[in-house]
């Protein structure tokens, strides 16, 4: 299966990353490569409303990277089961295939036709100790043996059937005849016009002339008043026999005890399954139960089939889940550089400006590309969200000619802009503090110490100290037994200050020389930006604290 690359932000995506993530993909796709862009969370207000104004293209929702059986597996048409074994084997060894899937005409999984299965069948259904049956209906016959039909009733009729070879004399085969289930009998026979007649009389499914015999007129006619189907085989008798075995539906042959896997089920669930599979391989298919592919055992040995673009961050902590698995092919970013390492080179863009967006908008001017209205439009929101409509103390003089040049390509007023994004980012005052906390939300590590750090920006900061109880019980659930300390930043866009609640230790909180407000609550002046201005001070304060 052809490779997929995604190009994702941090997990619990904020506009900028969600934005970096639709933009770059544009361009991507512009120079002729196949990106999606996706997202590790899902979107926060702001960003909801900056993608259904400007009718942006829409970020596939991707929480984690697990490896799965949609990122190995085996694109391998399926065969429908009424399609006639001979057909099949064919096929799977025209295409050197060790198992092939069989499915209904909807494309759901039915059985899974290999060797071993077909083996143990005809094991079983050709034994001289006991009388042989095989489902076959009369249009695969002929299709198989390329017969010439003569007479023809109740073609695609699928009925346990006998095959007999009148090689005896008369006595005997009428013997052998009578001792089955006439009406369910193919019987194969030269140019023995006595026990033709007899058979047609006593009304057997169908009569089989191999050697290309055509029977004579007046049999024909006796065949239609019976309704016993006549074809003349262009084989000798034996060769008839044996072909007429490979003319069973390949559903009646196929194993249905190999379980369908779906392209969701995580690897690791399978490798017990693919252990003990036949041929060490399983059908994978859609939550429908359509099939798409095979999951071979030896295909874990190779790279699963996607990469990553990391886009607005670069710790291996904020990223999608399960990323160490995949190949990363390229970072962009605008954070301090964190603990990625990879064993080949990559494209590493980092630059000290205020937003990825920033970054994204340079790549295409760079390139000399035409930014549509749509993606310049959300571009500039992501500049305008991570720089505080161009007030944070991250904002370069780079995201200051970068946004006036996308608002004169779009038409719009960074000022009001601004404001409307502020808008929708203070709707998070009226959902639950859990939301607005993990919306935002950016783990570290520094240290060996674990903590994290979520962000809200509100032009009405005392609308959050008046929920300060929920907000600070939803950060002591969320600190647990994995953090030192969980804290919120809320950030006041008008003031340009922020205030800071925190929820660990009581030696670190005791420790903190913010000025406190009241009780687990801080306040920040001048303090706006998560990245350059409050985590150095975090930092300093934990190699001081004593722990």
């Amino acid at each position: 299966m052809e490779q997929t690359v995604y190009i994702i932000g941090h997990r619990n995506p904020d506009t900028d990353s969600v934005v970096s993530a639709a933009a770059y993909a544009a361009f991507k796709q512009a120079l002729g490569t196949n990106c999606r862009a996706a997202r590790a969370g899902n979107m926060n207000s702001q960003t909801e409303y900056v993608f259904e104004r400007f009718r942006a293209p829409e970020v596939e929702y991707l929480p984690d990277v697990i490896p799965k059986a949609a990122h190995y597996v085996t694109e391998t048409p399926a065969v429908h089961e009424t399609v006639p074994l001979w057909d099949a084997l064919e096929r799977m060894e025209r295409e050197n295939l060790r198992a092939l899937p069989i499915v209904d005409s909807l494309g759901v999984y039915k059985s899974m036709l290999h060797y071993r299965g077909f083996s143990r069948y005809i094991i079983t259904h050709i034994n001289p100790h006991q009388k042989s049956v095989f489902p076959l209906s009369i249009d695969l016959v002929a299709e198989v043996l390329r017969a010439q039909m003569i007479t023809l009733f109740n073609a695609g009729e699928v009925r346990r059937s006998s095959i007999i070879i009148a090689a005896s004399y008369n006595k005997y085969f009428i013997s052998h005849l009578e001792d089955n289930d006439i009406e369910n009998v193919l019987v194969i026979m030269g140019d023995r016009l006595d026990l033709q007649k007899y058979c047609v009389e006593r009304k057997v499914r169908a009569l089989i002339l191999s050697n290309g015999y055509i029977p004579e007129p007046e049999l024909v006619d006796l065949a239609k008043k019976n309704n016993v189907s006549v074809m003349s085989s262009p084989y000798d008798t034996s060769s008839t026999a044996m072909l007429i075995m490979y003319s069973v539906p390949a559903g009646a042959m196929g194993d249905d005890t190999v379980p369908l896997a779906r392209l969701s089920d995580p690897i690791r669930n399978l490798r017990p399954l693919l252990a003990k599979a036949p041929s060490r391989c399983l059908p994978i298919g859609d939550d429908e139960g359509r099939v798409t592919g095979i999951l071979f055992e030896g295909d874990l040995a190779h790279d699963p089939n996607i990469g990553i673009i990391m886009v607005d961050h670069n710790e291996m902590s904020q990223a999608v889940e399960g990323i160490e698995h995949h190949r990363i092919l390229e970072v962009i970013d605008h954070h301090r550089l964190g603990n990625l390492s990879t064993r080949y080179p990559i494209t590493f863009i980092n630059k000290p400006v205020g937003a990825t967006s920033t970054i994204i908008a340079g790549l295409y001017r760079e390139q000399r590309l035409p930014i549509k209205k749509e993606i310049a439009s959300i571009l500039l929101c992501g500049i305008l969200s991570d720089t505080l409509s161009l007030k944070s103390a991250t904002t370069t003089e780079t995201d200051m000619e970068t946004a006036e040049y996308l608002a004169e390509l779009t038409g719009l007023d960074t000022a009001e802009l601004g404001r409307e994004l502020q808008n929708a980012a203070n709707r998070a005052h009226n959902r639950p503090a859990k939301e607005f906390i993990a919306g935002d939300m950016k783990e570290y590590d520094e240290n060996g110490v674990r903590f994290s750090v979520s962000q809200v920006e509100t032009s009405d900061p005392q609308a959050l100290v008046a929920r300060k109880d929920e907000i600070l019980s939803v950060l002591e659930e969320l600190r647990g037994g994995k953090f030192y300390f969980s804290a919120l930043l809320v950030t006041d866009v008008t003031a340009l200050d922020s205030l800071l609640f925190v929820s660990g230790e009581k030696g670190f909180i005791s420790s903190l020389t913010f000025p406190r407000r009241e009780k687990e609550i801080f306040t920040l002046k001048g303090i706006v930006s998560r990245k350059k201005q409050l985590l150095p001070l975090l930092t300093e304060l934990l190699e001081k604290a004593d722990r």
